[in-house]
């Protein structure tokens, strides 16, 4: 499942060995890694209860969006939903290593990107505060969680390609071409014009360039992590 053994913490209780790596492909401690994949249930449900809330918070959109385009449009509904599953799929021993590139990438990109919209291109306008706030912290909370999956993952190239075709199609389909009543990025307060969505306002530019950006990090930063892993055991 891995490229780390396992070593045994407390009694049977055992989690996968944490390779010496760079601190910007693992700048999380090790105990914090540890704890979460120890509570690893208990975030999968979190996450789950964040998808269910995603999708009810896109409600509107979806409701004006073509049905086989739904996929396209609850970006951080779906990365919660990839980290929910790729947890469970590492506590129940399930060689997945797609499903958890899919996770690193959308829990890095959608992690970082909604609290840069929020804070840098939307502001907090009429949105309630506490949920602004919601918004900007509990994505931030993804980050943390993708900087724990390379304890379990091997970030194989198959793996990887898979999560840049999503993601880098997701980017092309949300900002840059037409494809079923596209684009489907997630509506910016800031685009909204009257009871229209203006493209070509400096938000949709600022929001594209930050959405592309971080897909270059995430692919970066995956192949990183598998090149230093493997380094690093080759020097064992």
């Amino acid at each position: 499942m891995s490229l780390s053994s396992r070593v045994s913490l407390s009694g049977d209780e055992t989690l996968p060995e944490r390779a010496a790596l760079p601190w910007y492909v693992a700048p999380l401690p090790e105990k914090l890694e540890n704890l979460a994949l120890r509570y690893a249930w208990l975030i999968v449900a979190i996450n789950l209860a964040g998808t269910a809330f995603g999708f009810w918070y896109y409600r509107f959109q979806l409701r004006a969006t073509q049905l086989v385009a739904w996929p396209l449009v609850p970006d951080s509904p779906v990365a919660t939903l990839f980290i929910g599953l790729s947890l469970a799929a590492y506590k129940l021993d399930w060689d997945a290593d797609w499903l958890h590139a899919l996770a690193f990438f959308g829990t890095l990109k959608l992690g970082f990107w909604t609290p840069f919209v929020q804070l840098v291109v939307n502001g907090q306008g009429a949105l309630w505060w506490g949920m602004y706030w919601f918004l900007i912290l509990s994505h931030l909370a993804m980050v943390l969680e993708a900087f724990v999956i390379h304890r379990y993952a091997t970030f194989s190239v198959p793996a990887v390609a898979l999560a840049v075709a999503w993601y880098a199609g997701n980017d092309l389909v949300d900002y840059f071409l037409t494809v079923l009543g596209g684009p489907h990025h997630t509506i910016l307060r800031a685009e909204v014009v009257g009871a229209a969505v203006d493209h070509s306002l400096a938000a949709h530019d600022l929001a594209a360039a930050a959405a592309v950006a971080l897909t270059i990090l995430a692919t970066f930063l995956a192949l990183a992590t598998r090149v230093k892993t493997l380094e690093t055991r080759a020097a064992d």
